[in-house]
């Protein structure tokens, strides 16, 4: 992928930005795709394997933030920001939460071609996402939240999916139990080991793993956890 022959897709719930983007991008040489709100966008994410995604923070059924949170648990795509919102929080907010960069409303189209081109470069250096990770009969699909074993469904619930899916992103190393408890709980639980536990317990049942001798989910005393790569 060159950058000028780059997938770029914008979400914003205004038809005209929308439309002076896709001019504006597609006369740069660029394919563009769009959504006009936060569930669409995340479909399009997935399913058109955008290299870029610009990302308008007020959507109307989803705060651009919590869009961005849900994309970061499976695609590192990168997203500029583009927003009326000119606050150094909501900035900070963004940035922390895994935007790329972030342009306000109204903005010169030359500088945000600018930043575009720059994202793509930056990106042409780095990893294609992984969006589906299979281990033998076991497949995690992060685009959709989906989790299957033996070709059959498996319901998770939200923690269960977010620990399985933490250690699927790492397959083959180890994974901390102070760091899925950060991650998952927050930064206060990161002593409360017996809540990884639980959850690895229920796991394992749903997956009919066997902690004495796993097929998946193997534990590192006194470490973490480590989904085996196969």
């Amino acid at each position: 992928m060159t950058t000028n022959q780059a997938t770029i897709l914008v979400v914003d719930d205004e038809p005209q930005i929308r439309k002076f983007l896709r001019i504006s991008l597609a006369a740069q040489g660029y394919k563009v795709i769009e959504a006009g709100n936060g569930n669409e966008g995340l479909a399009q994410a997935a399913l058109g394997k955008p290299d870029l995604l610009v990302l308008d923070l007020g959507l109307p059924d989803m705060d651009g933030h919590s869009l961005l949170k849900e994309l970061r648990e499976w695609s590192p795509v990168p997203v500029l920001i583009l927003s009326v919102r000119a606050g150094e929080a909501e900035k900070v907010q963004a940035l922390d939460s895994g935007a790329n960069d972030y342009v306000t409303k109204p903005f010169g189209i030359q500088e945000f071609l600018a930043r575009v081109r720059a994202l793509l470069r930056q990106a042409q250096a780095g990893d294609s996402p992984q969006v589906v990770v299979t281990i033998g009969p076991l497949s995690v699909d992060f685009a959709y939240r989906q989790v299957s074993l033996d070709g059959a469904e498996v319901s998770l619930t939200r923690k269960e999916y977010a620990v399985l899916a933490q250690l699927a992103r790492h397959a083959g190393r180890v994974v901390t139990q102070q760091q899925l408890l950060k991650d998952i709980w927050g930064p206060t639980h990161v002593e409360d080991s017996h809540y990884l536990r639980v959850v690895v317990g229920h796991l394992r049942q749903k997956l009919a793993d066997d902690p004495a001798n796993p097929r998946f989910i193997v534990t590192e005393a006194g470490v973490g956890y480590r989904l085996r790569e196969s």
